[in-house]
């Protein structure tokens, strides 16, 4: 209950005033209610402020046609208010590592975009949707940043200049070679399609032979190599999204590369379910009807760009 949460914790304060903004929603406060209310906002100026925010927010989305549905049931309100709260949350902040991504690269892809990048020395790059890379100069070797999403590069040979990528901390050096990076936050995947690699996070090197995959997060060694689904892999080249028993929140970050908006999961549980299949990224609309299908999950639209699925 919002007037539980007496704490001056700032997650607390905002979870309260949605608490507060939901109760309203779904029906006229009681006499009792308004007075708690009104002594919650009158308690803290952070209270009213919090509140406001909230209120602003949905009444944003409300001005691009999209009203903020009612909840009916104590289960309802609490799903909707820790749905808006998180909606809320990520509406109202800026994504700072996409922008930091932006001004530092030299070659960049938006949503649904892909791209052919051929570099001065003959390499070719393939980027992938929402995905952005840095050129490092060097006399020495050829030195490139995969600073966000994914890229799939086919070598030059030079014996002189190694080629190397930069990504979450660490790097991978060609051995003569084609093969995938994708980098999400702190972790990087990299999946050999031709000859090798050598893998340097965390102090030390790793060997990724041809048809092998491996994957590092920041400062630690990275996995042993193991045999790599390739198709699966490059599915995105072809156009394709190919999903085997992996998360739906993953899922739904992977086809976030090629649609505008959040889809948040109601409860947040129902993004820890399995999705398998073979989808298409020209109409992910589509794919994410496909997708709700497959699970029994139903969206509710509060804009185009902000979706809740749910049971």
């Amino acid at each position: 209950m919002a007037e539980e949460r007496n704490t001056g914790d700032p997650q607390d304060i905002r979870a309260a005033a949605v608490d507060w903004w939901v109760r309203g929603k779904i029906g006229a406060l009681s006499r009792s209610e308004r007075a708690a209310f009104e002594a919650w906002l009158a308690s803290d100026p952070r209270h009213r402020a919090a509140f406001e925010d909230i209120a602003g927010f949905t009444g944003y989305l409300e001005t691009f046609g999209a009203p903020v549905p009612r909840a009916r049931g104590a289960r309802a309100l609490r799903r909707l208010g820790a749905a808006v709260l998180v909606a809320a949350s990520l509406f109202l902040a800026v994504d700072f590592m996409d922008l930091v991504a932006l001004l530092r690269s030299d070659y960049r892809t938006g949503v649904g975009e892909a791209r052919l990048v051929t570099l001065e020395d003959g390499s070719v790059v393939h980027l992938a949707p929402k995905s952005a890379l840095a050129i490092r100069r060097s006399a020495s070797e050829r030195r490139v940043a995969l600073l966000a999403g994914e890229a799939w590069f086919q070598v030059a040979p030079d014996a002189a200049r190694p080629f190397v990528v930069e990504a979450a901390g660490g790097t991978v050096t060609a051995r003569g070679t084609a093969f995938d990076v994708a980098v999400d936050d702190d972790e990087a995947e990299v999946a050999v399609t031709e000859h090798g690699v050598e893998v340097a996070s965390g102090g030390a090197r790793t060997l990724v032979g041809e048809g092998q995959e491996s994957a590092f997060e920041r400062d630690r060694a990275a996995r042993p190599p193991e045999p790599a689904n390739v198709a699966r892999v490059t599915a995105w080249r072809r156009g394709k999204l190919i999903v085997n028993d992996q998360r739906l929140r993953d899922v739904l970050t992977a086809l976030g590369r090629y649609r505008r908006g959040l889809v948040f999961c109601v409860p947040t549980s129902a993004c820890e379910r399995r999705v398998s299949g073979v989808f298409g990224v020209d109409d992910p609309s589509q794919t994410l009807a496909e997708i709700e299908a497959n699970l029994g999950l139903r969206p509710t639209y509060l804009s185009n760009y902000l979706i809740f699925l749910h049971e």
